[in-house]
């Protein structure tokens, strides 16, 4: 008896402290949606990369220099910074005495800096995160004017044809806005990811990023002879020739595998017009064989522009550009969050082995 008032005693001081946890938890999540704006769909995050550059070399500068180091630095930058206002100032001035309305449209030219958006897409086998990504164009085209500039960082493996074609669209929002559009590849864009990959109007892949793969799979494991063996019947009833070809319980029959070879074939076509028409400068029947490339041998086949990380892209975006990463997160109720958690963990399998076997082919 003594024991059970023990043990309950404890999962009372167990339950109080899991309670607070949570409670701590949701307090911090709650704190932390600064900057970030709610909606019915969710929320939209918005964070300045300038700022966040600013203040890593604020802290190594700290933490590097001496006092004395400091202060010289600093002096230099504002007096830089004074030199360069009043120039401004002084061209205002000159453009004032000339015709009015043209010093006032030039002035606000001069005073309007160029805008960078960077978007993230991390692409599975559905495209999911397609869902995020309108919304983050959406959100980006509601501002941006020609001249301004979206960096997408892409990673994906590729996946199911009329996912990638709906996330290809969406680039082509951006594209005839007439606003350019910079694709970074760090890791991978391969089949459907290449998709997206070639509307860019610079398309840079880092040295080793996996690139390719213009080619179409259609594979489902078949148990009809299973079946058959134990006695067990499968019927079909469909209305159509061939509204079913291949199923995973039903015989394979040589016209269904015939008619599966002829869409296959016909989506590889589409698919090849598709890079050729964004990329008229490939060798498409060279590059449309299903190979992958490390982006070095991408850019000697015309597939990528050139070879740089997104870090060195966005870094020297903030040179002279306010530069602003755009996230969209969409809401989620429990069950989805463990679903997402349990198809994330499939995805980042699936990815590892996808890398794994391109390696394979230059060890």
């Amino acid at each position: 008896m003594e024991f059970l008032i023990e043990y309950g005693m404890f999962l009372a001081k167990s339950a109080t402290i899991v309670v607070a946890i949570v409670f701590v938890v949701g307090m911090i999540a709650a704190s932390s949606g600064k900057g970030k704006k709610s909606g019915k769909k969710g929320r939209l995050k918005v964070t300045q990369v300038n700022d966040h550059l600013e203040e890593l070399r604020d802290v190594l500068r700290e933490s590097v220099l001496d006092a004395d180091e400091l202060k010289t630095l600093e002096k230099d930058e504002k007096k830089q910074l004074k030199e360069e206002t009043k120039a401004k100032k002084a061209n205002r001035k000159k453009l004032a005495k000339s015709k009015p309305s043209e010093s006032s449209e030039q002035s606000a030219e001069e005073d309007m800096r160029k805008r960078v958006f960077v978007l993230n897409f991390k692409g599975n086998m559905a495209a999911d995160a397609v869902e995020s990504l309108r919304e983050e164009i959406t959100a980006v085209l509601s501002l941006a004017s020609i001249g301004d500039e979206v960096i997408l960082r892409l990673e994906s493996p590729g996946g199911m044809v009329h996912a990638y074609g709906l996330a290809s669209s969406q680039l082509l929002r951006i594209k005839n806005k007439k606003i350019h559009l910079t694709i970074c590849v760090d890791r991978v864009a391969a089949s459907g990811g290449y998709m997206m990959g070639c509307l860019a109007d610079r398309l840079v892949a880092a040295p080793f990023a996996i690139i390719g793969s213009i080619g179409v799979l259609v594979q489902l494991p078949n148990f009809h002879r299973v079946l058959k063996k134990n006695d067990v019947d499968y019927e079909i009833i469909s209305a159509g020739e061939f509204k079913r070809t291949l199923t995973t319980f039903g015989e394979i029959t040589q016209k269904g595998k015939d008619k599966v070879q002829e869409d296959v074939e016909n989506i590889h076509e589409i698919f090849k017009t598709w890079v050729k028409d964004h990329r008229p400068s490939v060798d498409i029947d060279k590059i449309a064989t299903g190979e992958t490339w490390v982006g070095m041998q991408a850019k000697e086949r015309y597939m990528v522009d050139e070879i740089k990380t997104s870090d060195e892209c966005i870094i020297s975006a903030c040179e002279g550009a306010d530069v602003f990463e755009v996230e969209f997160e969409l809401k989620q109720s429990i069950q989805d969050k463990l679903g997402s958690a349990f198809e994330g963990a499939t995805d980042k399998a699936f990815m590892r082995w996808f890398e794994k076997s391109s390696d394979n082919h230059y060890q």
